[in-house]
């Protein structure tokens, strides 16, 4: 690991950002994630200077894609980053997974005998 997923992992390792469960170096099809996590479908990837050269780009585009196939949301952070605003970075993660639990989280189940909120809407405007 770099300096940079070594600080990161630190932080995000045994359940440490809001109980979720990151693994490091989990493959996806053919690619290596940094890290992800699962229970929530999310991969982190920590980039050094180098992807910013044009066949890099090209790859991880191409990843990128691939991974939101699958239903992968895909966060992205430079070493620089990680390295020199670690708080900033692990806010974001942390926004990420707030907001990605708020869309994919189901409504609940109304219980026996009581109306869904759809129903309660379609009855007061038949009222």
């Amino acid at each position: 690991m770099t300096d940079a997923e070594k600080k990161l992992w630190s932080k995000i390792r045994n359940r440490q950002l809001i109980h979720t469960k990151f693994r490091r170096q989990h493959p996806v099809g053919s690619y290596i994630l940094d890290f992800f996590c699962p229970e929530r479908n999310l991969c982190i990837e920590i980039d050094g200077s180098q992807h910013l050269q044009s066949t890099i780009l090209y790859y991880d585009t191409k990843r990128s894609a691939y991974l939101k196939h699958k239903g992968i949301l895909v966060l992205r952070y430079s070493d620089r980053d990680v390295l020199l605003n670690l708080n900033a970075v692990l806010e974001d993660i942390l926004n990420q997974i707030k907001n990605k639990d708020l869309n994919s989280s189901p409504l609940p189940s109304p219980q026996r005998g009581e109306e869904t909120t759809r129903e309660k809407h379609k009855n007061k405007e038949v009222v």
